[in-house]
């Protein structure tokens, strides 16, 4: 009898310990995180011909149980420019692979590009996936696709860029104070979406009419985008505070303008924002904008803050919000420019007049940062699809001397403030061809010999000794 009782005692505890054991290794089948060994799977392999490389990445399962992943893959499936390898299982896509608590994998993904081609773009991208009971983890996979110079988070002391290969700028990239960055003619500058190029110190741009500098997006394989040229495709040029004499010649900016990330703040949505050095007397020695053209901008063309701009036989067009935005006064001269919005099925016009000076910043329904405005504007056309396309207008005790030179402009009602001499108002002023942004003026044009004496260069098209309104 005791032998039987024995043997009762030793099976109960044996079905215990197994009972246990069944419930240590119950797969968790709700919830549950997972983490990477690192926010993004990048090969940061430069490559200068047809190359491949692989890198790892680890998936750690935080759980005191073990996890079933039931799916880990690339987001573009295949056609990914990357392949991977889940614990020795090839594919774009391996299921069903179990981990243990508190273990780990290693997921391998290889790339194989070729630099030189023209129809890959400088950077190659994905995502990689890990599904945990129905919810995505992920991280991006980012790969340099073409032969240029990279230039990824990076701060720039004096140096020059040539034009032998292009540049990328990734995730930003910042000219010091006190230092220079000078860009030779025919420089090619491609910027990632979410970048932009942040100048404290200086930045001087010497492109000419026959080797512009251009600025644009990364990708560079127009099918991404259907073959058209969408606005916001990447961030803009922001000149802050303590950035001075700054020189921009010859220089397009396109398909811009998209607000980006700094840190946990954002950053505005503009092609170029140049905020307030106040140890600065006069527009020149902000930044000099010379023979430019800013286009298809998803937000503002030109922002700022109290800041100084001379700016000369340019075109700002086709901007989301104002083409010429000026908050908190400034110190501005603006001589044969175009400014012109007409709208798109991408960039809205339907609210933001093309060109907005206001001597203040609003911080709230009643509270405002008064600043001291002055601005001339000469032989310039302001036109676009709004029946106003100039708003000016003055608060507090900050001075206003805002004066309009011989331009053409759209607007039905002006500040009593603003001074205009010799100008023209809602005359058509018969562009070219506005819907594929030619603004060169057609024969019989209101603005055509319009202007005053030229103050400055040659237009456009690199013709002197014109007297038209506007940049043509």
């Amino acid at each position: 009898m005791r032998l039987f009782s024995f043997f009762i005692i030793l099976l109960f505890v044996t079905l215990s310990l197994f009972s246990s054991s069944c419930r240590k290794t119950q797969l968790l089948n709700d919830g549950g995180t997972l983490r990477f060994s690192t926010d993004t799977l990048l090969f940061d392999t430069v490559f200068a011909s047809l190359g491949s490389a692989t890198y790892k990445i680890k998936i750690f399962n935080e759980q005191n149980q073990p996890i079933k992943l039931s799916s880990v893959r690339l987001a573009k499936g295949n056609s990914s420019s990357f392949k991977l390898n889940v614990n020795g299982i090839s594919g774009n896509e391996v299921k069903d692979q179990e981990l243990a608590a508190r273990d780990s994998l290693y997921v391998y993904s290889t790339v194989t590009i070729d630099p030189n081609s023209s129809l890959s773009p400088f950077v190659v991208e994905d995502k990689l996936i890990a599904t945990l009971n129905g919810k995505e983890f992920s991280v991006p996979v980012v790969a340099y696709g073409q032969n240029a110079r990279y230039v990824f988070d990076s701060v720039l002391s004096t140096q020059t860029w040539d034009n032998v290969l292009p540049y990328v700028i990734i995730n930003n990239a910042l000219v010091e104070k006190d230092q220079t960055l000078t860009i030779n003619p025919g420089c090619r500058v491609y910027v990632h979406p979410n970048s932009r190029l942040f100048v404290e110190g200086t930045l001087l741009i010497n492109g000419t009419k026959k080797d512009s500098v251009i600025f644009q997006s990364d990708r560079i394989d127009r099918s991404y985008f259907s073959y058209l040229d969408l606005p916001g495709e990447w961030g803009g040029l922001y000149f802050t505070a303590n950035s001075k004499n700054n020189k921009l010649k010859w220089t397009l900016l396109k398909n811009c303008g998209n607000s980006t990330r700094l840190g946990t703040s954002f950053v505005q949505a503009a092609a170029i924002q140049v905020d307030n050095n106040k140890s600065l007397a006069n527009a020149a020695d902000g930044v000099q904008i010379d023979n430019c053209i800013i286009q298809n901008s998803i937000g503002y063309g030109l922002l700022s803050f109290g800041g100084k701009v001379q700016m000369r036989n340019s075109l700002i067009n086709t901007c989301g919000a104002q083409n010429v935005g000026i908050f908190q006064g400034g110190i501005f001269d603006f001589t044969q420019c175009t400014f012109v919005t007409y709208g798109t099925k991408w960039v809205n016009h339907s609210e933001s007049p093309v060109m907005s000076l206001l001597n203040y910043l609003d911080t709230s329904q009643s509270g405002f940062i008064p600043g001291n405005l002055k601005i001339t504007v000469r032989n310039s056309i302001l036109f676009g699809s709004l029946e106003n396309e100039l708003i000016c207008n003055q608060k507090g005790s900050g001075s206003f001397d805002v004066l309009f030179q011989n331009c053409l402009i759209k607007a039905k009602e002006v500040n009593a403030l603003v001074s205009f001499s010799g100008c023209k108002f809602n005359e058509d002023p018969k562009f070219e061809d506005y819907d594929k942004w030619n603004y060169r003026l057609r024969s019989g044009s209101p603005a055509a010999n319009a202007g005053i004496t030229p103050f400055f260069g040659t237009n456009l098209d690199d013709i002197a000794g014109g007297t038209n309104m506007g940049a043509y």
